[in-house]
Order: C-alpha cells, then structure tokens, then sequence
C-alpha cells in the first residue's frame, strides 16, 4: 500500500466525492499515480464526457394520423401495368412466319397472318438469311413489336424494318438511318490454315479475306504460310441502333510469316478525319506500311480473292494435248462461279469465246500490258469497257479446253508471256503525299498502339 503525503489528502477527498455523487458524468475513468523520486508526489485525473445527461433531457410525444393510398387504386394501377420480354435471333433462307415466331418463342396467330400478306415483310424479311431481329413479346407471349436489320450496301446505312401491334392492328415501316463504327482487337496464331485460325480466334471470314489480299504481294497464301505464323488485326463492326450487323474493313495489321513481320494501314486522305473519328470509313483509300509506303501495287497478286495455285508459269505434260508444253500462264483452282477480277486499271480489249480458251477476256494495261483470264462460266464486261482494279469481270468455269473448273490467268509485255506471280512483285508502289504525312502519322502512331495491344492479347492465351 502507498501512504500519500498529508498535503494531498484534502483533494484527494474532493475527487472521491466529485465522482460519487456525479457517476453519469465519468466517462472511462482514469487514476494514475506518478511517484517521483521514490513517492514524493501522487497525481489523480478522470477523463469525463462534456454530454449533457440524456435522463435529465426533456421529452415530447408528438402523433400524426397517416392516411393511406387507396387500395382500389394501387390494384388498378398494377392490373393495367405491361411486363415486356425481348428476344433476338437472326432470320433464314427457309423462313416462314410460323416458324419465324416459333422461334422466338412466340404464339401469335394474328401476328403470324399479317407477316404472310405484308408486302413489306415479304420484301425484306420472309426468306431473306442473316437480318438481324430483335422482338417485343407480352407476358402472354404474343407479339407487340418486331424489329428486322441489315446492311445491303457499303454506303454508311443500314436498313431498319418495324412492325408495331396498335389497337388498329400490326403496321409495318421501311426505315433508313446511318451505322456507327466500333473496332475490335483480335490475333491468331497458323496452326492449319488461315481460314482455322480466324475461326479460332472469332474472326470473321470477310476479315481473313482482306487480310490475304492486304499483304498478297509480300505474301504467297496459297504456298507461303507456315505452321507459327501469327497475325494481329484491327477492324470496324458496323453497328444499327447498337448491334453489330456486319464486319467492316480493316483498319490496320501485322503478320509475321516465316519469322518476317509485316504491316499494314488503311488510309484515304478524303476521309482521315471521319476514320480519326470513329466513324465508318468508305471512299477510295488503299493500305501503306506504317512508315507510308502504299501496299498498292498497279497489279494484284491474285486476280482470285483466296484460292490455290494448280499450276505455276513452267513446263508441264498438257492434260488434253498428251504432250509436254510451256505453261505460259497460272492455273487457280476454284469452284465455278467463282468471282473473278482484274488484276489492274485497264481498258477491256477483247471479251468472248476464243478456241481453247473457252470464254475469255484481254485487259490492256499501261505500258502496252495485256492480261488474260480464261476457261470463264460467263462475262461481265464488254469490249471497250474501262475497268479498275480488283473490278469483277467474269467468274470461273471449264469453257474451252479444261478437264475442270479453274482460271487460266496470263500476263503479257509487248506480247511476250511473263510469269503474273513475278510481275506482280515488282510493282511498283506510291507513298504517301507530303500534304497527308500529319494525318497519316497520327493515325500510323494509333495503329502502333491497337497493333501492340493486340499482340498482348495473343500472348495472354
């Protein structure tokens, strides 16, 4: 036991009293006891709350009467309320309304009967593949609205077909409104093929397309690809009324083929700011190396968009001659009706039948140039006729002298037969003009970026 000093004793006694005769005035309590230089001193404090004492507070009742809603009224108001489900599908060649609203889940015969006597619908909907529909059914499963999509041309629209329940009926509209642009990131690795690695990956065929005609002058698709190559690729969705209706053009890309890396950028110096903007690119533009050189050579690769090379520019044993012969040309085989395009801008010299060529057409180029295309199922163009590059101007068949259906292609300088596959190559290119090199570096710079994300993307899997 400490023994505090006499002088303390009288205001130790004050606190004792102070704290019991005001307890709801201590809040945790604190004594401490500080001996100094052996227990000279004591010192006492009380951590006390500065809130007045609750008990002591003054009390109020206060009672309000509530009048609540009517009941009748609540009941009406949810009786008359409409719960909406929405569904969406795509509609098919074999359609018809019956089985079109089965398909969305709907039992609606007076609906059914409008769509088999609308002119509209049958127009536009009925029998048509790949409209997008999005559809507005009660809780009863009946229709009350159904909204059909799709992109006819490469113009910036879409067009919107809606049919409405009203109490007069189902009325249907023809609408036009404008796509909007998004852009996705996507990579692949060759694995099989080009074609097995889109699909892999979620990339639309129109991609892989244009990714082949995009570097088919760096490129042999047909010959060249390698098991490890890998690709990136930047491409526009087009978008009604935010759902994606088709894939658009590609923006930029890189493929690496047997470990060399390519690049490639859309640019039209008409439409740069709309394609800095995010709006859906369209014009006459052409693709560069990010450094600026065009990708565009004054021929095509290829006058097939995808195909594969049967027989190259060399002797060969002919399969209905029986005898060994110069094959002055490149033979692509591909299923008849199959497009087929000018390699380059030039005037239509000849277009009909010709002996063993079957159905053929002459293009005379610049530089007294002359392509050929044979064995052709039918003729698009006609003599004196002007056609651009990549024009389609026939499509594949087996006229003339053919075992099957396939594309004799033939190039010919001042008359003499080339190998197509090495004129192509040497092309020249264009790069891009001192007025456009700002814009295109901007846009070069954001390609660089969405290129290397994409590459991330790959590496991630």
């Amino acid at each position: 036991m400490i023994k505090l000093p006499a002088a303390l004793e009288p205001a130790l006694a004050q606190v004792r009293h102070w704290v019991q005769h005001r307890p709801r005035h201590l809040g945790p309590a604190l004594l401490s006891v500080v001996l100094l230089g052996g227990g000279a001193y004591a010192i006492a404090a009380a951590v006390v709350t500065l809130a007045p004492d609750a008990a002591r507070l003054p009390v109020h009742e206060v009672s309000e009467s509530v009048t609540p809603l009517p009941v009748q009224d609540q009941a009406a108001a949810l009786e008359v309320h409409r719960y909406s489900l929405y569904r969406s599908d795509s509609s098919r060649a074999n359609d018809t309304a019956e089985t079109l609203l089965r398909r969305l889940g709907l039992d609606d015969p007076q609906a059914a009967s409008f769509l088999r006597r609308d002119a509209l619908v049958h127009r536009h909907l009925l029998g048509r593949t790949g409209r997008l529909l999005s559809a507005e059914a009660s809780e009863r499963n009946t229709l009350l609205g159904l909204t059909a999509r799709w992109s006819p041309d490469d113009d910036g629209t879409f067009q919107r077909l809606v049919i409405e329940r009203s109490e007069q009926g189902f009325r249907s509209r023809l609408e036009t409104a404008p796509l909007t642009a998004s852009v996705r990131i996507s990579s692949a690795t060759i694995d099989s093929s080009l074609f097995a690695s889109a699909d892999e990956a979620g990339i639309p065929d129109v991609v892989a397309i244009q990714l082949a005609e995009i570097f088919s002058g760096d490129i042999d698709f047909h010959r060249e690809l390698r098991k490890g190559d890998r690709y990136s690729v930047v491409y526009e969705v087009l978008e009604g009324d935010g759902e994606p209706l088709r894939a658009g053009r590609v923006l930029s890309a890189e493929f690496t083929n047997a470990g060399k890396t390519y690049q490639a950028m859309w640019f039209n110096e008409a439409s740069a700011g709309a394609q800095e903007e995010g709006r859906p690119t369209q014009g006459r533009g052409g693709y560069y190396t990010l450094d600026g050189q065009s990708l565009k050579r004054a021929y095509l690769a290829s006058p097939l968009a995808f195909s594969r090379v049967t027989s190259g520019f060399k002797m060969r044993f002919h399969p209905i001659l029986q005898t060994w012969r110069a094959h002055l040309g490149v033979d692509y085989a591909a299923p008849t009706g199959t497009p087929v395009r000018t390699v380059g801008d030039g005037v239509v010299d000849f277009a009909g039948a010709q002996g063993g060529y079957g159905n053929v057409v002459f293009i005379r180029h610049r530089n007294n140039h002359v392509t050929v295309y044979a064995h052709l199922s039918r003729i698009q163009v006609r003599k004196g006729q002007r056609v651009e590059q990549g024009q389609t101007i026939g499509a594949v068949g087996a006229t003339g002298w053919a075992t099957g259906p396939h594309l004799h292609y033939e190039f010919r300088i001042n008359g003499r037969h080339e190998n197509p596959l090495a004129v192509a190559r040497r092309s020249e290119s264009i790069p891009v003009s001192p007025a456009a090199r700002p814009a295109f570096n901007r846009m070069a710079e954001q390609a660089r970026r969405q290129l290397s994300a994409a590459e991330l993307l790959l590496a991630s899997r």
